[in-house]
């Protein structure tokens, strides 16, 4: 048979239509969907609770204040258990009514919303508010079912008003809009309490707010929280560009200007969309689904390039803002369902579904291609929204096989001992110490859906409307008395064509009567994005055939490293200061697929760097305390993020150094004999740290000190440096590895050239003499045996050199790898903190640095095997360099009173 004919059979067998599940398979998947709640919600709970999140990596809770700020990120977070609000009617729909009525008990015993604490009034509105009101909702339902909450008397209704009263401030503004914050206890009163001052709020944060407070108006007769929110929707109406009928991003809350004019239906915009058809789901008034169709007239027209979805300026709106997209938009084909549009959700659905296999998670942006533009995942639930309506419109089973891939990446790549973890990188499968509340309050509420059949489900769904926080809130609401004091702002007749709309949503059984119509949609989607089916492997031309060079082999000192590596278009660009810098071009690869490889070694270098880029460590220090030296001299080193912690070693390390043979420590040391039962001395470069490490553990070895072999580097000039592992496991790396630059390591170097035998203390500080010689007279009045001597000891107290000063963590060098490139991460612009260490493995490589050219850079691989002399550094005498020393005095005490 042709091998082409076999390869369209495999084709077409691995690409069949998706079949029928069974009940019992969409029953292990629902119990699947429970347990995994049950891992996240009780991790929450044993380790977090009171604190509004849970860390899953740390295991604990992330107490605001108390943890490094995150930015805008922490506005979230109240001091008022957030997660436990938002999960609270997740619980009741999980089945779980005895957990339900249990944390109705927390909160109300527990939670407090006076909190002296600035607050996002969006965040608030929709995690906070909603989750009382969801609660409330549920506890009214299981009350008046005869068997649950018997005891319950509104008491989160009455919270709910609480807080609704504590955000109202925020409304007290010229156009209507809200203040972006608000502190929950002194309102908006200015600098003092960090809020008033702003300027500028996003359209989704000023237009979602109708939902919440509509159904608190609704709840308690009071109409002041629903007239605030119409009269904000109102202002951001009127101010739709009118050409275009689109709104921009950002908007100025006093004159109503447009800050950021760029459109689309993700973030910054997306539930404002979604709560102008939701309001009208909700509570019935006509005029919120005509704004929404006038919106979604010109999204369809401008916005909406099935199946992707571009912003655009709003008063160019055939002009693109940008090429790329994030993952939020992720619920829009969910609220076309809504909408009844289903065809083009069914087409950016399956973009999506795509993006997702191939990254295995939606990155929270990706480009035109579907590259990932930033790649963070914070465990977004958007994506499994839409498969949840997509679904309950077509029935089709394939939206159930795109369910069961969320599951699988969620316990395959996000699952940690203490919960699910956030993803801060889908390239490499790095976590971040993360778990948001939205993860509870939204995910397993669309998967729990997804998979049950209507027993399971303890209440009628379409009795109620999902906000944008999954809170369900009853339909209700719409017979319950409005006695608005505020007229709405009516769209007149001439803006208004309502010919092509349609004023219910379509009967979805009669829109496929063809079952293979569906599928219809989604092939040439899932052939634009990527195949879903294995395709063969790429030919690779003689010399290509093995597997192709892995960043963490990666030697730069090996001839046939560098033969691949020329081979996939990457080049070495030697610097002035001894680095290379390694550049990848695709077009001087040999091949299309050596290029696809060296894409990838490029790639993988930012893998091992993120697996490199531990917390930052503190300076350690090596004392000499032998003669003539006696404690007094202290060389500040770099620590190793493996080995002994001598943190936690109340006596540190202490032993005469010897210099190991090879001095790179590259090899067997052949030196054993007088490397046993001491710290040997290394020279940077020829291998990794830990290869270094551990020939010399195995010679016997009690510590180790590597110097680095970049003449003129010192603790003075450089960040503090850090050496990392190899990207491999290095537990049987048992003693201390310590770290010293050209200038500190050339003062040790001559010390025992001129005397022989030195002895050093390697601990976390440099220790108080008195304690090095445990209570006997101190070595240094023994000298000459006077009282001049004494004295001169007294001046020459002092520091090796002068110490590094503590510098910030973007600035810390993190080195693993002698010869091997370590990562230099991408431009500042798009880097979060962490993203900012600069990362060495050890020879100073560097890696992918923008989204261009990726850099990577090292230092030069051809290094000496035995210590220089004869420099001017290394022919200074030892009284020079105590003259030197005695200049750092000052600094040197500085740095005792800062514990190094």
């Amino acid at each position: 048979m042709p091998p082409a004919l076999c390869l369209l059979m495999l084709l077409g067998a691995l690409c069949r239509p998706a079949e029928a599940m069974s009940r019992q398979e969409k029953q292990k998947l629902r119990n699947q969907v429970v347990e995994m709640f049950d891992h996240a919600y009780q991790n929450y709970m044993d380790h977090a609770y009171p604190a509004d999140e849970l860390m899953p990596l740390t295991c604990r809770g992330r107490v605001r204040g108390l943890e490094p700020s995150r930015g805008d990120v922490d506005d979230a977070l109240g001091k008022f258990s957030l997660t436990l609000i938002d999960t609270l009617d997740t619980l009741v729909l999980l089945n779980k009514t005895t957990e339900f009525e249990a944390a109705v008990r927390r909160v109300l015993s527990d939670v407090r919303l006076d909190n002296d604490i600035v607050v996002s009034v969006f965040e608030t509105n929709i995690r906070v508010l909603g989750g009382l009101l969801g609660g409330h909702s549920m506890a009214v339902m299981l009350k008046e079912g005869g068997r649950h909450m018997q005891w319950y008397q509104d008491e989160l209704l009455h919270m709910a008003k609480d807080l609704g009263l504590r955000l109202l401030p925020a409304f007290n503004t010229s156009s209507g809009l809200p203040y972006p914050r608000i502190n929950l206890k002194h309102g908006v009163r200015g600098p003092e309490t960090r809020t008033g001052t702003e300027t500028d709020t996003c359209t989704a944060c000023a237009g979602t707010m109708i939902l919440e407070f509509a159904a608190l108006s609704r709840f308690t007769g009071d109409p002041v929280f629903e007239d605030h929110a119409r009269r904000a929707l109102d202002f951001l109406w009127e101010k739709r560009q009118r050409n275009s009928n689109l709104v921009g991003t950002t908007i100025n809350i006093h004159s109503g200007e447009w800050v950021r004019r760029d459109s689309g239906v993700g973030a910054g915009i997306d539930s404002y969309y979604e709560y102008l058809l939701k309001a009208y789901i909700l509570l019935g008034d006509d005029l919120f689904l005509q704004r929404f169709n006038i919106h979604y007239a010109s999204i369809m027209k401008y916005i909406s390039q099935p199946p992707l979805l571009l912003d655009v300026h709003i008063h160019k709106p055939l002009l693109p803002a940008r090429t790329w997209m994030d993952s939020l938009l992720a619920f829009f084909p969910g609220l076309q369902v809504l909408k009844g549009d289903i065809r083009p959700a069914i087409e950016t659905h399956e973009m999506l579904y795509q993006v997702t296999k191939k990254h295995n998670f939606l990155p929270e942006a990706f480009t035109t291609d579907f590259r990932v533009h930033w790649a963070q995942h914070p465990l977004r639930p958007e994506f499994a929204e839409s498969t949840y309506f997509l679904y309950k419109a077509t029935g089709d089973p394939y939206y159930l096989e795109a369910g069961r891939t969320i599951l699988d990446n969620l316990n395959r790549f996000a699952r940690v001992p203490c919960g699910f973890a956030a993803m801060k990188d889908v390239r490499t499968g790095s976590h971040e110490d993360r778990m948001d509340s939205f993860f509870l309050a939204e995910m397993f509420k669309y998967l729990f859906l997804l998979f049950a059949e209507a027993e399971d489900i303890p209440f009628d769904v379409e009795d109620y409307i999902f906000t944008t926080e999954a809170h369900l809130l009853p339909l209700s609401l719409s017979m319950a008395p409005n006695s608005s004091s505020i007229p709405s702002n009516r769209t007149s007749d001439e803006e208004m064509d309502d010919s092509n709309f349609d004023w219910t949503c379509p009967n979805t059984r009669l829109l496929f009567p063809d079952p293979a119509f569906p599928r219809s949609l989604r092939e040439p989607i899932r052939s634009a994005v990527d195949k879903s089916c294995p395709r063969p492997a790429p030919y690779r031309e003689p010399g290509m055939g093995r597997p192709p060079l892995r960043a963490q082999d990666f030697m730069a000192n090996n001839a046939e490293h560098l033969e691949l590596l020329r081979r996939m278009g990457v080049s070495l660009i030697h610097l002035k200061d001894g680095r290379v810098q390694l550049v990848q071009h695709a077009t001087q690869a040999v091949s299309a697929v050596a290029a696809e490889d060296g894409v990838r070694f490029m790639q993988e270098m930012m893998e091992l760097s993120s697996q490199q880029q531990k917390e930052q460590l503190p300076p350690r220090a090596i004392q000499i305390v032998s003669h003539p030296f006696f404690g007094r001299v202290v060389l500040t080193a770099g620590p190793a993020q493996f080995g002994t912690d001598l943190s936690k070693s109340a006596t540190g390390v202490r032993g005469f150094v010897t210099v190991a043979e090879p001095y790179s420590g590259c090899a067997e040391i052949t030196n054993g004999e007088y490397v046993r039962g001491h710290i040997a001395l290394l020279q940077r470069g020829q291998c990794m740290f830990a290869e270094k490490a551990r020939n010399i553990q195995k010679a016997g070895a009690i510590g180790g000190i590597v110097i680095d072999d970049n003449e003129g580097s010192s603790s003075d000039t450089a960040p503090l440096f850090q050496m990392a592992g190899d990207g491999r496991s290095t537990d049987d790396v048992t003693l201390p590895l310590l770290f010293l630059f050209h200038k500190e390591g050339n003062i040790l170097l001559e010390a025992l050239k001129e005397y022989r035998e030195v002895e050093v203390l390697l601990s976390d500080k440099a220790r108080d003499r008195a304690a090095i010689f445990k209570g006997k007279p101190l070595p240094g009045t023994l000298i000459e045996g006077s009282v001049a001597a004494q004295e001169e000891e007294e001046d020459c107290q002092t520091e090796a050199t002068t110490p590094t000063s503590f510098e910030p963590v973007s600035q810390t060098q993190t080195s693993a790898d002698e010869s091997a490139p370590a990562i230099v991460p991408p431009s500042q612009e798009e880097a979060g903190p962490a993203e900012k260490l600069r990362t060495e493995e050890e020879d100073g490589a560097a890696g992918p640095q923008a989204e261009t050219a990726q850099d990577v850079e090292e230092r030069d691989s051809e290094k000496t095997d035995e210590p220089r002399g004869n420099t001017d550094s290394s022919s200074q005498s030892v009284d020079e360099l105590l003259a030197d020393w005695r200049e750092d005095l000052e600094a040197f005490k500085q740095m005792e009173k800062d514990e190094l």
